[in-house]
C-alpha cells in the first residue's frame, strides 16, 4: 500500500488520487450515515482544471465505483486548497482530487483513499526529458540533468517553505545550501561553462516549482543563464519536441502525463526519474473522516 494512504510526509509510491476531506455523524449504535455525509457535500467532488490528466482519472474511478450520483466539479489548484482548508477548519465533509508530493499532506493531517480498482493507477515516476541534440550543444548541462535525483523529503522542504511564502528561488537556494554534498554529485565531473543560454520549460505545480528552480541555480552555478517559461502541462512536452525549449523536470509518467508524453516520446530525450516511485494522485480524506476506501463513497440503493 502506499504509505501517503497513511502518513502524508512519507511517500512510497508516484500516482494519482482524489483527496476527501469528511467527518461522518454517527447514529445511536455507532454507526457512520455515510449517506448524510454525501448529501452534506452535495454529492459533489472539487477538482482542478478541466482536461487535467487526475480529472481523467477521478471520471474513470466515478464509472469503476459505480458513483452515478456524484459530480466531478472543475476549478483550480488554488480554489481546491482553500475549499479544503475551509472544509478542515471546520470539520465538514469536502472531498477533492490531490496528489502528492505537496506541501498540504504537511500541513493538515490527510490520507489516500484505497483504490483497489487501481482507477488512479500505480506509483509513478517524475522524469527529466531533454530536447533532442541538447546533449550534443550542451554536454555539460545534460549530465547535471542526467545526474539529478533527490527523495520526497528533499523536495518537501522546498515545497513546505514555499507554502509559507519563500520566494521560490531563495527557498531553492537554501536547500542547495544545506544539501551541498549531494549537489556536488551531480556536477563534479563538469566543467564550468560561459555565457550559453539554457531554457527550462514547467508549470505552476508546486513539485515542478521546486525541482525547476533548484535545476536553475545548479546551472546558473556552472556559467549557464537560465531562462524558466511557465506553460500548461500539455505545451512543456511540445515545446521539447519541437525544440523550443531544452529540458524539463516535470514528467509525471507512465500515466499522469501519458498522453502528452506518448505523442513526442520519438522526438525527446527520456533522462529517468529524478523522484523514482514517490508521487500519487487519488482520493484523500483528513485522518478524522471514517471512510478508507474510495469503495466508501458508493451510495447503497
Amino acid at each position: 500500500m502506499n504509505q501517503y494512504w497513511k502518513k502524508a510526509s512519507i511517500v512510497t509510491g508516484c500516482s494519482l488520487f482524489l483527496v476527501a476531506a469528511a467527518c461522518g455523524s454517527d447514529d445511536a449504535d455507532g454507526d457512520t450515515e455515510e449517506g448524510s455525509v454525501a448529501e452534506e457535500m452535495d454529492y459533489t467532488i472539487t477538482g482542478i482544471d478541466p482536461g487535467a490528466g487526475i480529472m481523467e482519472s477521478a471520471e474513470q474511478a466515478f464509472e469503476d465505483y459505480d458513483l452515478d450520483e456524484w459530480e466531478l466539479q472543475s476549478s483550480s489548484e488554488a480554489a481546491m486548497i482553500a475549499e479544503l482548508e475551509e472544509a478542515i477548519d471546520n470539520e465538514e465533509p469536502i472531498v477533492v482530487t490531490g496528489w502528492g508530493p505537496h506541501w498540504k499532506f504537511n500541513s493538515h493531517d490527510l490520507k489516500f483513499l484505497d483504490d483497489p480498482d487501481l482507477s488512479f493507477g500505480e506509483p509513478e515516476d517524475i522524469h527529466k526529458l531533454a530536447r533532442e541534440g541538447l546533449q550534443e550543444d550542451s554536454p555539460e548541462a545534460y549530465e547535471i540533468l542526467d545526474n539529478f535525483e533527490w527523495t520526497v523529503e528533499d523536495m518537501e522542504e522546498i515545497m513546505d517553505d514555499l507554502n509559507e511564502g519563500v520566494d521560490e528561488i531563495e527557498a531553492a537556494q537554501n536547500w542547495i545550501d544545506e544539501n551541498e554534498d549531494q549537489v556536488s554529485g551531480w556536477t563534479e565531473s563538469v566543467d564550468d561553462v560561459e555565457g550559453e543560454t539554457i531554457e527550462l520549460v514547467h508549470t505552476d505545480w508546486i513539485d515542478l516549482l521546486a525541482s525547476v528552480n533548484v535545476m536553475a541555480l545548479v546551472l546558473e552555478d556552472i556559467g549557464y543563464d537560465v531562462e524558466m517559461t511557465l506553460v500548461e502541462a500539455s505545451h512543456m512536452y511540445t515545446a521539447i519536441a519541437n525544440g523550443d525549449a531544452d529540458a524539463m523536470t516535470g514528467a509525471w509518467l507512465p500515466r499522469t502525463h501519458g498522453t502528452y508524453y506518448e505523442q513526442i516520446e520519438d522526438e525527446v530525450d527520456d533522462l529517468g526519474p529524478h523522484l523514482e516511485g514517490k508521487a500519487a494522485i487519488g482520493l484523500v480524506v483528513p485522518e478524522y473522516m471514517d471512510i478508507d476506501s474510495i469503495e466508501d463513497l458508493e451510495v447503497e440503493d
